[in-house]
């Protein structure tokens, strides 16, 4: 790695080339910069922060090295991966993956090719460990990465079968419980609760509740009410004592029509606790808003319809906050989610007779906590999540404003 701290180094490319890096020493050289070529290759090594063009060399040559793994991880190569790892045992700790976490993270993660680990994938990760590989590499990542989809169930059991523990914490502060609760898959939440995974721990340890944890996730799926019963079913409990917006989320739309009932107002209500809402690219959440709001927020067709046909207002405006900040409806939240998730919603807020030419002023980029933007439905679905999206064209095509 990079060890001459003496000027700023120039950024090494993520593909370096050892050709082209002797070429530049030649220029060097024949620019008269250098006045021999070890001196040129020890110049162009300094430059990008080595003391030496034999530790650059080096360097270079791993990370080709590092390539010729991943992508032999990649096309689920046995052999090229057991000649790699064979000549050069110290590719078991090479800096590749998720969070450059090692092969083994990358191997269960099975993101390329993206399909459930079949038995060359298992066969791969069981030879890894086997010979070298740390089960618990990056801060126990394997079975983190692996955790975040149902279907790399088998290479949980595979992993948990050499050592992985259900009840680790990815790098001392994420537990592997949360994997599966941020990306709403159930499959592997219920099968980690049923390996052993202590779905009290996380609190004990100063963590949300795992049920909190799905509740304020970003991952946006009808899956959602899934995980939530099977938390709710190991005992976990919400810190939020919302119990009408629990129950929608949730599912259970028989209990929700019942508090309803008893309390004809809720429908109107609006709930400044609502903390969650948030999505991978915006910093808009529920806070002040209705029931119809939440029910946009997680593209619940059925639960709109209940709460407009007990007078739920469509154009219901979440309250402000102390800066002024807030006043979106329903239609902002359907609007602006991933890969058109409240599209259909959205057509139903818009036969309901949402308004299209409500503005708010409302929080921007999950990334920029200093930007606020004042605008109707449609600008606010065009910068989140942005691209031309069947959202967006549906808004376009009735005229809404933008």
């Amino acid at each position: 790695m990079p060890t001459d701290p003496s000027t700023p180094p120039r950024p090494i490319p993520d593909r370096p080339n050892l050709r082209h890096l002797k070429d530049q020493a030649k220029e060097l050289l024949h620019t008269g910069s250098a006045r021999t070529l070890s001196g040129a290759q020890l110049q162009i090594a300094r430059q990008y922060g080595f003391r030496s063009w034999p530790k650059l060399k080096h360097h270079v040559e791993s990370l080709h090295e590092i390539g010729m793994l991943k992508h032999a991880i990649d096309t689920n190569d046995f052999n090229a991966i057991r000649t790699l790892m064979t000549r050069n045992p110290a590719l078991h700790r090479a800096p590749l993956g998720y969070g450059k976490s090692g092969p083994l993270t990358w191997v269960a993660e099975c993101r390329v090719p993206w399909e459930p680990p079949g038995p060359t994938r298992l066969a791969i990760a069981q030879w890894m460990i086997d010979h070298g590989s740390d089960i618990h590499q990056g801060g126990d990542a394997p079975l983190m990465r692996a955790a975040l989809v149902d279907h790399r169930i088998p290479m949980m059991e595979l992993l948990v079968r050499n050592g992985a523990d259900v009840n680790a914490e990815w790098n001392g502060h994420f537990p592997i419980l949360f994997a599966p609760c941020e990306t709403l898959n159930p499959l592997a939440l219920k099968w980690l609760l049923d390996n052993g995974a202590n779905p009290h721990l996380p609190e004990l340890r100063g963590h949300p509740s795992p049920l909190d944890y799905v509740i304020g996730t970003y991952s946006r799926s009808p899956l959602q009410a899934q995980c939530m019963r099977l938390l709710i079913d190991a005992g976990c409990t919400s810190k939020r004592n919302i119990p009408a917006a629990i129950e929608l989320l949730r599912g259970r739309l028989d209990i929700l029509g019942a508090m309803l009932d008893a309390d004809p107002p809720l429908v109107h209500r609006r709930f400044p606790e609502l903390d969650f809402g948030s999505t991978g690219y915006r910093r808009m959440t529920l806070s002040g808003g209705t029931l119809l709001h939440v029910a946009a927020e997680y593209g619940n067709v059925k639960a709109a319809q209940m709460l407009l046909a007990r007078g739920a207002d469509v154009n219901a405006p979440a309250a402000l906050d102390a800066n002024t900040i807030g006043g979106q409806t329903p239609l902002f939240h359907a609007v602006s989610q991933f890969y058109d998730y409240g599209l259909e919603l959205a057509r139903f807020l818009v036969a309901s007779g949402a308004n299209l030419a409500i503005r708010a002023n409302l929080p921007g980029h999950y990334e920029q906590p200093e930007e606020f933007v004042d605008c109707t439905a449609l600008a606010y679905a065009a910068k989140f999540p942005g691209g031309d999206t069947k959202t967006i064209a549906f808004l376009r095509s009735i005229g809404a404003p933008e």
